[in-house]
């Protein structure tokens, strides 16, 4: 299959992003980009302590967020601005206000008609990363993962105008799928997507998934005993990108709404 031409740009600026030049030359990438972008770094290490563009991108923190403890407390994932949420109807989540997407869809081949059921009536919620945020994600409540899915796709834009003008977007770009069971038994869906420019999606957990590598098949891992508790750091994007979750009826009373910038360990939700 010929490579799309989303994908060809991303690995272009991929390797211009991940190209360690000389510490003058990087320094004026780093500090314009930082301008540029209006990045508030006063959580990260000077701009010029980072080599590349890219270890800029996939910053830690340099000290840990305090988040809540109690189990009933599910933390946002990322640093964001939530996008679309609500209610699943119909099997139908909003990319966006006035566009829509189909849930089985966003999950592909490789989940049953049973595991995709799960969410019937659920939750959803979508966090767009935009470059300037934080990239990389946590876990958002201690939970066992039983299955991931990468699958390859496409590299469009996932910023607000590409959302309200590009149908299924979420459903045609790359995406890694990871079906998730709470402290409680209760089944949800984090699914990473990708979008133009580097568009490499890090799995701490699972190496093997290699996002934005010319893949033309789905790759699908089960797990038995992985466990990841509240707060763990599982990847990044390397540049800006979205992040679904899909959740069962009855998990997540939401305390956010559309339209609201959340940060990574901020309360977002109760579950039930």
């Amino acid at each position: 299959m010929k490579k799309h031409m989303t994908s060809a740009l991303s690995q272009a600026f991929g390797k211009f992003a991940n190209k360690e030049f000389a510490k003058p030359i990087q320094n004026f990438i780093n500090s314009s980009y930082v301008k540029i972008m209006g990045l508030d770094m006063s959580e990260f290490h000077d701009p010029h302590t980072y080599k590349s563009l890219n270890s800029l991108f996939t910053r830690r923190l340099r000290e840990p967020r305090v988040y809540s403890l109690d189990s009933e407390d599910f933390i946002s994932p990322c640093d964001s601005l939530i996008t679309e949420c609500g209610e699943l109807k119909n099997e139908y989540a909003l990319q966006i206000k006035g566009m829509r997407y189909k849930s089985d869809e966003l999950l592909g081949e490789h989940f049953s008609k049973e595991e995709k059921e799960l969410i019937n009536n659920g939750t959803f919620i979508n966090f767009y990363l935009s470059p300037k945020d934080y990239h990389r994600y946590h876990i958002p409540t201690n939970l066992k993962v039983l299955k991931a899915v990468h699958i390859p796709g496409k590299f469009f834009p996932v910023n607000i105008p590409s959302l309200k003008k590009r149908v299924n977007l979420f459903i045609e770009n790359e995406r890694v799928v990871l079906l998730c069971e709470s402290a409680s038994k209760k089944r949800f869906y984090i699914v990473l997507v990708s979008a133009l420019n580097v568009g490499v999606m890090q799995v701490s957990f699972e190496p093997k998934i290699k996002t934005n590598a010319d893949a033309q098949k789905s790759s699908v891992y089960n797990y038995e005993n992985l466990y990841l508790n509240k707060g763990d750091d599982f990847g990044c994007f390397e540049m800006g990108s979205t992040i679904v979750i899909l959740a069962q009826k009855e998990m997540l009373e939401l305390s956010v709404k559309a339209g609201e910038d959340v940060k990574y360990a901020q309360n977002i939700a109760k579950l039930k």
